[in-house]
């Protein structure tokens, strides 16, 4: 059963959470705090946990508390929370090592499904959330596009990691293998000069690559 921490500084939204978690079977609740500080203190007792972390938070924020948890715990699994319209935190917490986000409106079996994925090593993201960023940067001017030379096939697998599919799921969109999937995944981190899908995700939308 995989191991939660829950920091969020609203006591009646973890109580909810927790409540939800403990009760699907598939995850436990094992430590809460209320502020990046509460955070840290606690994590160093546990191991091998997933970290629902808030943006927002009084005293030290999502942003600083990852940081700081994940230069001394490089291993930790940390899941952002947030909501629509706190768009200026998406990049620096994709900076600050958060395996994905997660809206704090999203059901419960999204956020089961996020931990499952996060748990096995790859990152998840809330597809309305990428496409609320898009959204709003249509809205703006868009950097210069940074030209990775990627083929066809690459922008294609591109668009398809940008908008939430697992390998798997774009091998069967695209009627190929996962191991080729994998492959082209690997060839576009080294292209664009990225080392995680989370950074390949928002290198993407900030050169106005994707098309959603």
């Amino acid at each position: 059963m995989h191991k939660i921490i829950l920091v969020d500084d609203h006591q009646l939204f973890r109580d909810g959470l927790k409540l939800l978690i403990n009760n699907s079977g598939i995850a436990e609740v094992v430590a809460e705090a209320s502020s990046g500080n509460e955070f840290l203190e606690i994590v160093e007792s546990f191991q091998d946990v997933i970290v629902f972390m808030d943006v927002q938070m009084p005293k030290m924020g999502g942003i600083e508390a990852t940081k700081k948890a994940l230069e001394k715990y490089p291993e930790l699994k940390i899941i952002a929370l947030t909501m629509f319209g706190e768009d200026e935190y998406y990049y620096q917490m994709i900076e600050a090592g958060v395996k994905g986000f997660l809206l704090k409106s999203t059901d419960i079996d999204e956020v089961l499904e996020a931990i499952v994925t996060v748990a096995n090593g790859e990152n998840c993201f809330s597809k309305e959330l990428l496409y609320n960023i898009v959204r709003n940067l249509s809205q703006t001017k868009k950097t210069e596009y940074n030209d990775p030379n990627l083929s066809e096939r690459e922008v294609e697998i591109l668009e398809l990691i940008c908008k939430g599919f697992s390998n798997q799921e774009i091998g069967d969109k695209l009627f190929i293998s996962k191991r080729t999937v994998d492959k082209h995944r690997s060839n576009i981190l080294d292209k664009t000069g990225t080392n995680n899908t989370a950074s390949l995700v928002m290198y993407s939308i900030k050169n106005g690559i994707i098309k959603i």
